[in-house]
């Protein structure tokens, strides 16, 4: 029951909380079905991922790969020589892929797919209840006959321990993907996809990048061969790595006489071993957190901040019924956007089946299962030279318990990867299921390797067995014949 100041129940078929990939997916699914549906977001339609992750930051990177190819074969190699990058021409189409930091594009998509947008910060009030709050105060009340979907990303982490990290001003995957200007010196810290993907983008801009790396190894969740092969691209480019190093401290500093607030400044990191390190800017690229915190998750018994536990059709675990759900980022079963997407399409369609009140296929790869989540999430890591990589590696297929083994195969030894590029270095390696005779991961690791992965992943999830494989015959002189050595080795 509502109070005489409380505002007019809104009643929607179907309430969507955040506008990235995502929700939009999971709106346009269940919208498509006849369910009256609106998306509330706070900031811009679009998410992260349009403004301030997947596109702004392939953006800086495509030129990077492009001028690394023409560099890799002779006579386009002296055609453009020892030229840099255009700095100013790579930020501007930068802009023109976050579209200016506009939402206006992906509003009218909401507007003609019939999708109802609700300006504001969301959260539960409650079973099937959503308050939004608007920037000038004002509040409505949204009420849902049959789905609440949560799907609000993440958010970057920033560590605890560092003496002046706030006052710093550390950069994060928003401030790094659309900085106005090159920073002159860079630091970088954390191994993983984001830090490695803005070293090599800034360092090829011409920054002066040192990458900082607490434990052994670049991207640790890969294949060993792939960190590696990744470091000797860094450090080709130009950038300082530096691994087992910690930081500290943080301090900002104007320089020129300028003030703190508007003048230039320069920040000194104290290392774990005393040492110190000053740059012009500092990425942290330390792990991501649910954005969980303020979506009223202690209104229905679940607690603000935790990361949502779901089954395989994405619905909430904890809470009573079957009404609450939460697909991408939100439920860390697979932080990346296209099975945030993927996930998005697994729970529209439970939606929907439930609002016809028909039952749900929820068995291993059914319309209602995200099954993809653990068996084939297919990820690329867009560095010089690239990671594609889907399935589990050779290490996690062993802790899971399977009976395994790695086939590898050097890249440059194919007909196409050489004449993709002169010189050319790369590794493919496929986990085979000794067992079941199917492919239970596959990574390559090389220049132009990501148009490799679609065919990885459907041999993955297909769990299409070798003897049929032998049959998908590929393609020659391209890079995809490495497929027949990597067979070889699993028939030998």
């Amino acid at each position: 029951m509502t109070s005489p100041q409380s505002p007019a129940p809104e009643e929607f078929d179907v309430i969507v909380i955040g506008a990235g990939p995502t929700g939009e997916n999971v709106a346009d699914r269940t919208a498509a079905a006849g369910l009256r549906t609106v998306i509330v977001e706070s900031e811009l339609v679009g998410g992260e991922c349009s403004y301030w992750a997947c596109m702004p930051s392939k953006a800086l990177l495509r030129p990077v790969a492009a001028l690394g190819d023409a560099r890799a074969v002779a006579g386009s190699r002296e055609a453009v020589g020892d030229g840099a990058l255009d700095a100013a021409a790579v930020l501007a189409r930068r802009d023109s892929f976050a579209s200016h930091w506009q939402d206006d594009g992906q509003v009218r998509w909401l507007r003609d797919t019939g999708i109802e947008l609700a300006r504001g910060h969301g959260r539960l009030a409650g079973d099937r209840q959503v308050t939004v709050e608007s920037e000038d105060g004002g509040e409505r009340l949204l009420v849902a006959r049959h789905a609440v979907a949560i799907c609000t990303g993440s958010r970057p982490v920033l560590p605890r321990d560092v003496t002046g990290l706030a006052d710093a001003r550390p950069w994060t995957n928003r401030e790094a993907t659309g900085a106005p200007a090159v920073p002159g010196r860079l630091a970088v810290v954390g191994g993983g996809v984001v830090g490695v993907e803005l070293a090599t983008a800034w360092r090829a801009l011409g920054s002066e990048v040192v990458l900082l790396v607490r434990g052994s190894a670049l991207l640790p969740r890969t294949e060993p061969f792939a960190g590696e092969l990744v470091a000797d691209g860094l450090r080709d480019l130009g950038v300082d790595l530096r691994f087992g190093t910690e930081v500290t401290a943080l301090e900002r500093r104007p320089v020129d006489g300028a003030s703190a607030a508007e003048g230039p400044s320069e920040v000194t990191l104290t290392l774990g071993d005393g040492g110190r390190l000053t740059v012009d800017e500092v990425l942290y690229a330390t792990g991501r957190a649910p954005r969980t915190a303020d979506v009223g998750l202690e209104q229905v018994g679940l607690h603000p901040g935790d990361w949502l536990d779901v089954d395989d059709s994405c619905t909430v675990l904890g809470v009573d019924g079957t009404w609450l759900y939460a697909a991408g980022d939100v439920n860390h079963r697979a932080l990346l956007t296209h099975q945030g997407k993927y996930q998005a399409r697994i729970t529209g369609a439970a939606i929907v089946a439930r609002a016809q009140a028909r039952p749900l296929d929820t068995k291993r790869w059914g319309a209602h299962a995200a099954s993809a989540d653990s068996a084939g999430a297919p990820q690329v890591v867009f560095t010089q030279p690239e990671v594609a990589a889907v399935g589990l590696t050779l290490d996690a297929a062993e802790r899971a318990g399977l009976r395994v083994k790695a086939i590898d195969h050097d890249l440059g030894a194919v007909a196409g990867a050489s004449l993709y590029g002169d010189d050319y270095r790369g590794r493919a390696r496929v986990v085979f299921d000794l067992d079941r005779e199917v492919l239970v991961g596959a990574t390559f690791v090389g220049p132009g390797v990501s148009e490799l992965l679609h065919s990885a992943t459907i041999a993955v999830v297909g769990e299409v067995p070798i003897d049929r494989l032998w049959h998908a015959v590929p393609a020659y002189p391209t890079i995809s014949e490495v497929w027949l050595r990597l067979l070889e080795g699993c028939r030998g």
